[in-house]
């Protein structure tokens, strides 16, 4: 989710799940804990926020409760890192959800390396067009070479 080692979430809880020490799903135990992750995702601390998308763009789970969450993080909430994840996140569990608003996020004047991952994800070539403006080379590598690969994956088309 990011280089920077000390950016953790304030949670205990989250930290739990991050850790593997709770379930999120298989029990009614899961269950609960899957709907406190989802709660998290309106938590005041956008570290919280941000890791709550980040574990549930990547608990293999699939629920309306959690598409909803996401889609609800990744088009309202304030942190422009915490909107990024959970993009991503519906992007993997709900591709054809996540397009219209990964087209607006590249249409931006600033996106995030978790866009282009949904990019890549959703790999549709609708999006090709939206993603060519950012293919100029930065000074960093990393994202020139997400940009790449989501450009080659829409070209491909081999997403939604």
């Amino acid at each position: 989710m990011t280089e920077d080692a000390s950016y953790q979430p304030t949670s205990g809880f989250l930290i739990d799940v991050l850790n593997e020490a709770v379930p999120l799903s298989g029990s009614e135990f899961g269950e609960h804990n899957l709907r406190r992750v989802i709660d998290y995702l309106t938590d005041a601390e956008a570290v919280n926020r941000d890791w709550a998308a980040f574990i549930l763009g990547n608990a293999d789970l699939d629920t309306p409760a959690i598409r909803d969450a996401l889609l609800a993080a990744a088009t309202t909430d304030c942190s422009p890192r915490v909107r990024a994840e959970a993009l991503r996140g519906l992007a993997q569990i709900a591709p054809a959800k996540a397009l219209p608003h990964v087209r607006q996020a590249l249409s931006a004047e600033m996106a995030l390396v978790n866009v282009f991952e949904a990019a890549e994800i959703i790999a549709d070539p609708s999006l090709v067009d939206a993603l060519r403006p950012w293919s100029d080379p930065s000074d960093d590598p990393y994202l020139d070479g997400l940009v790449a690969a989501a450009i080659a994956a829409c070209e491909q088309g081999k997403g939604t």
